[in-house]
């Protein structure tokens, strides 16, 4: 059944319109810089650094009041501060996706909610839906501070971060299953949380009702309220140090800084057109369909157009994403490939971007199609093929290439865990091993083994002891994967895989869910005839010898060894693991650059020794012949590579000379 538009939903749409100009909101006023307020370059660095140290402070306050894995060790949260008006001055070097519709979220809040119930000091609002803006699906909670100065709203902070349990039909509101929004977690718009300083505690019982682990999102929401205060109290410092018409003629101009250096470097590339298809298998459960995101990237002059015309209408299922989604597979590649160098303010960024996008498709999805997973699905696929275009482009630059990367681990395999612990609580949690996913390959050098994820620069992951001590599980292996990553003249970085089995859980199982794309189809392609990563793995062995063997003093290092029933997981699976079952996850790696019979023999060499790249793959996709001692044979590499490209060319065995490297 198709999902029926529901009357009404266009006033959360695509997080309201632009603000109408005025300082007057309702009851509240902005404040603005006074007309001829100047700073000096001195005053304006010492002042921009303390604002970008300020949400690092915000990171560091989550951190250490969250008791969630997923923040605490993981990092997957945003932190950031916006103008009064709601344009993004910072964001912080977390999950930068999420700081891509902040601007969204306080939009949409001055537009209807500061008449009623109104926008005062000592306010905070709660909210976590994708279509108002904040977040990218409904467990990304964002909190909203108002800070007031002489009465006037002088800024913003905001603090997002993934929550593990929300509601919905399935534990971790991923349900697999999911045909609409109503399957899920539904989505809050902004509501106030905390009124004058005093947590609300009725809507505090309405927030925490839909959860399975209802303390641990209620610590979260108190962490992220904190983070605010922080924040706040070190604006406060500022402003009073330098008044409030310089910090914020400050913060005018590290956005407006961030738009002319962007369009500076805009202008020294060349004017083209750039087009990607990303792809993604499977909307839900059942599904064996290829749903496609198409992009063909404009730059003119010192603008770039994102025509996303061709993409597929929203599906039945759980991978769509709104607009905020659209916007957060666009902010990532942007922040690390254009702006490196350049400070990091959404609001400048988006100043030289425009978008075009019909709603109602993959990427700019209507109410009510699901959106649980859009922020690793649908946004995650936008970012794959926003990143070809871009790296495309500057690819024709003899130094900004190098900043280049093929695509970075193209989606990212998520297991869920929940059921009792070892302590006899309820639990769930995101299983976030597969941050560690390989980075693309560049210009000039190999993408990083393991190295992470481009959209969160300090992403990491837990450490097995931190899981094992935390959750009901027991690791066999965790590992780097041979040719997990892409080959090429520049091999992109391995992907890498976790194996466990339940353990020590008093209910003698504990529940699986499985939504991991990218398993019918490659989605880290590689860039200038370089070669995609390989493509995601998941496999349940049922009544496995795994325990036996722990018991003998053995551990299993494949699962051969396993024995048991093995069965290839599906994009999407819920079900439960017993005692004797075990777990393998293989996520990907990052796309390689350049033909793979370019690179030097030496390098395969030194892959094949450091488990990097197979001896198969060494032999039959760069063509090396390895001498005994492991070594790059010369002859043999010549032979070889001039045979594989007389296949390449159509020859017949017959054609074959074999010479010629």
């Amino acid at each position: 059944m198709a999902a029926v538009p529901v009357a009404g939903s266009e006033r959360f749409a695509q997080g309201g319109h632009p603000l109408p100009p005025g300082d007057m909101f309702g009851d509240v006023t902005l404040h603005r810089v006074p007309e001829g307020t100047d700073v000096d370059p001195l005053t304006y660095e010492v002042v921009r650094h303390r604002l970008v140290a300020i949400t690092e402070d915000m990171g560091d306050a989550v951190k250490r009041m969250s008791g969630s894995v997923v923040v605490t060790d993981c990092n997957d949260f945003g932190t950031g501060i916006m103008d009064e008006a709601g344009e993004t001055v910072q964001v912080g070097l977390y999950n930068t996706q999420l700081g891509s519709a902040l601007d969204m979220a306080v939009r949409w809040t001055l537009q209807h909610r500061a008449t009623n119930p109104g926008i005062r000091p000592g306010d905070q609002f709660l909210l976590n839906d994708p279509w108002v803006g904040g977040g990218l699906h409904q467990n990304d909670v964002t909190v909203l501070a108002p800070l007031f100065c002489d009465g006037e709203l002088f800024c913003w902070t905001s603090v997002v971060a993934h929550q593990v349990d929300l509601g919905g039909v399935s534990p971790g509101s991923w349900s697999v299953e999911g045909r609409d929004v109503f399957w899920e977690s539904l989505p809050i718009p902004p509501v106030t949380i905390v009124e004058g300083d005093r947590l609300r505690s009725d809507v505090e019982d309405m927030y925490l009702r839909r959860s399975r682990v209802p303390k641990l999102v209620g610590l979260d929401l108190r962490a992220k309220i904190g983070a605010n205060n922080v924040a706040h109290e070190r604006l406060r410092a500022l402003i009073a140090t330098y008044g409030p018409a310089t910090v914020k003629a400050v913060m005018k101009k590290m956005t407006a800084d961030t738009e002319t250096r962007l369009r500076d470097r805009l202008r020294t590339l060349p004017d083209g057109t750039w087009s990607a298809v990303a792809h993604q298998d499977g909307a839900r459960a059942g599904d064996r369909d290829i749903h496609k995101i198409v992009v063909a990237m404009t730059k003119r002059d010192d603008r770039l157009t994102f025509d996303f015309t061709g993409t597929d209408p929203q599906v039945e299922g759980i991978i769509n994403c709104t607009y905020a989604g659209l916007r957060g597979g666009l902010l990532p590649i942007l922040l690390t490939m254009l702006c490196p160098d350049i400070s990091w303010s959404p609001g400048g960024v988006f100043r030289c971007v425009d978008i075009i996008s019909e709603p109602g498709t993959l990427n700019n999805c209507t109410f009510p199609a699901g959106i649980g997973k859009a922020s690793v699905n649908s946004a995650w696929a936008t970012q794959n093929a926003v990143s070809e275009t871009v790296a495309a482009m500057l690819g024709t630059h003899p130094e900004l290439s190098r900043s280049a990367m093929s695509v970075c681990q193209g989606s990212f395999d998520l297991a869920l865990l929940a059921g009792v612990d070892q302590r006899g609580n309820g639990f769930a949690t995101m299983l976030c091993d597969s941050m560690a996913g390989g980075m693309g390959a560049k210009v000039d050098g190999d993408g990083v083994d393991t190295g992470g994820q481009n959209c969160i620069p300090m992403g990491r992951i837990a450490d097995v002891e931190i899981n094992e001590f935390s959750f009901p599980m027991l690791y066999l292996w965790r590992r780097e994967e041979a040719d997990s990553g892409g080959a090429g003249r520049w091999r992109g970085g391995v992907g890498a895989s976790s194996c466990f089995v339940p353990h020590d859980s008093p209910a003698g199982q504990v529940h699986l869910v499985v939504s991991a794309n990218g398993k019918a189809v490659p989605q880290s392609p590689g860039l200038s005839g370089g070669y995609p990563a390989a493509t995601q793995w998941d496999v349940l062995v049922r009544d496995s010898s795994a325990r036996a063997q722990l018991a003998a003093g053995r551990i299993p290092q494949t699962l051969d060894e396993l024995g048991g029933t093995a069965q290839t997981v599906p994009p999407h699976l819920e079900t439960d693991l017993g005692a004797g079952d075990v777990y393998f996850t293989h996520w990907q790696g990052g796309g390689g650059l350049g033909d793979p019979l370019h690179r030097e023999p030496e390098r395969v060499a030194a892959d094949v020794a450091n488990r990097k790249v197979s001896v198969v793959a060494a032999r039959d996709v760069y063509g090396v012949a390895l001498a005994g001692d492991g070594s790059a044979d010369p002859a043999g590499t010549a032979a070889l590579r001039g045979r594989l490209r007389h296949r390449r060319a159509g020859l017949t065995s017959s054609d074959e000379t074999g010479e010629g490297a």
